[in-house]
């Protein structure tokens, strides 16, 4: 393998793990900000403002995380 080809699978493995963990944390936010809201509404507007924070948060991870990937590719 030439080093072209191990750049361009690290890439991939970057951005792979990378996007996993956020795509979980904003799938467990979103659901417990639903349990939230059903068990609670009068809170809905609290807890949706957390919510899209950290939401926000999370999103952030996978963009430092596709930052690397390019990094590691064009370097």
């Amino acid at each position: 393998m030439d080093i072209e080809a191990i750049r361009l699978i690290a890439t991939a493995f970057t951005i792979a793990i990378g996007v996993i963990a956020p795509a979980f944390a904003i799938g467990k936010i979103g659901s417990s900000a639903s349990e939230a809201i059903g068990r609670n509404p009068e809170a809905a507007s609290k807890v949706q403002t957390a919510m899209i924070l950290a939401i926000a948060f999370a999103e952030a991870l996978a963009i430092y995380a596709l930052v690397i990937a390019l990094i590691v590719k064009f370097t």
